[in-house]
C-alpha cells in the first residue's frame, strides 16, 4: 500500500522539475541579449542580484526562521557550503567552455548529467528502475557516446560539469533545509566572491553594467531568472526520485535546440 500523498508529491515534483528544465532550456535567449557583457561578469551578477530576490521571498513566506534553523545545523551548513562551491564551479566552467570555443564539450556535460543522476539514484539512494527505464537509459547513453567522440580532447570539461551538477542536485535533495532557505544560504556564501569580482572589474574600468539602459534592466533581472529555476529544481528534487529527475533533464537541451540560432 502506498504511503499517503506519495503520488501527489510525485506529480508536484514532476511539474516542478519540468518547469525548471523548461526555463533552463529557454534561458539562452535571455543571456544572449547580454552578449555585450563579459560572461564572468554575468555569472557574478546572477549571484549578486539573486540576494534581493531571495530576501524578498524569505520575507514573504516568513522563511527567515528556516535560515536561522539551518545555520544552527552544522550538517546543513557543511552541505550548503559544498553545494554553493559546486554550483559556482559549474557556472564558471560552463562560461570557460563557451568562451574558449568548447561549446560541444560544455553541452555534452549536461547531456551526461541525467545518466549521472540515474547512477547516483541507484547507488547512493538505492532507487530501483523498471527494465523499460533501463532500456531508455541505455539508448540515451548510446546517443551520448556518439557525441562524446567529437569532444574527447576536452572530456574533462564535460565530466566536471556533469559531476558538479549531479552532485549538487543529490546533496540538495538530502540536505535538511527547504529550497528557498537553502538557496539563500548558498547565495550568501558566494556573494562576497561575486561582489568582490564586480568591484575589482569596475575599478579596472570595465563596463560591468553594459552599454545601455536595456542591459541594466536585464542585469537586474538576472536574479529572478537565476533563482526561480534553481528553486523549482530543488523543490522537485525533494519530491521526485533522483533518477526520474535526471531523465527530465533531457527537456532542457530539447528546448534549447528549438531556439533560433
Amino acid at each position: 500500500m502506498n504511503r499517503p500523498d506519495t503520488h501527489g508529491h510525485a506529480r508536484q515534483g514532476f511539474l516542478l522539475g519540468a518547469a525548471a528544465y523548461g526555463l533552463w532550456g529557454v534561458l539562452p535567449i535571455y543571456f544572449k541579449a547580454l552578449r555585450a557583457i563579459d560572461s564572468v561578469d554575468i555569472v557574478a551578477h546572477r549571484i549578486v542580484w539573486s540576494i534581493p530576490v531571495l530576501a524578498g521571498l524569505l520575507s514573504f513566506t516568513n522563511g527567515w526562521s528556516e535560515v536561522r534553523e539551518a545555520l544552527r545545523n552544522r550538517r546543513a551548513v557543511i552541505m550548503l557550503t559544498i553545494t554553493a562551491l559546486l554550483i559556482g564551479v559549474n557556472w564558471l566552467l560552463y562560461v570557460y567552455a563557451v568562451n574558449s570555443g568548447h561549446i560541444l564539450a560544455g553541452s555534452l556535460g549536461y547531456y551526461l548529467n541525467p545518466l549521472a543522476n540515474v547512477l547516483l539514484g541507484r547507488v547512493i539512494l538505492k532507487e530501483r528502475l523498471h527494465w523499460l527505464q533501463w532500456a531508455a537509459v541505455a539508448l540515451a547513453a548510446a546517443g551520448i557516446s556518439a557525441l562524446a567522440i567529437g569532444a574527447l580532447g576536452q572530456l574533462w570539461i564535460s565530466l566536471t560539469l556533469c559531476v558538479s551538477f549531479a552532485t549538487y542536485g543529490l546533496l540538495r535533495k538530502i540536505a535538511p533545509v527547504d529550497a528557498v532557505a537553502g538557496l539563500a544560504i548558498e547565495t550568501g556564501i558566494l556573494f562576497p566572491l561575486a561582489a568582490g569580482w564586480l568591484i575589482w572589474d569596475l575599478a579596472a574600468g570595465n563596463a560591468i553594467f553594459g552599454n545601455s539602459t536595456m542591459d541594466i534592466v536585464l542585469i537586474a533581472g538576472a536574479g529572478l531568472v537565476t533563482a526561480i529555476p534553481l528553486l523549482l529544481f530543488t523543490a522537485a528534487a525533494k519530491r521526485l526520485r533522483y533518477s526520474t529527475l535526471g531523465m527530465l533533464q533531457f527537456l532542457a537541451p530539447l528546448c534549447s535546440s528549438c531556439l533560433p540560432s
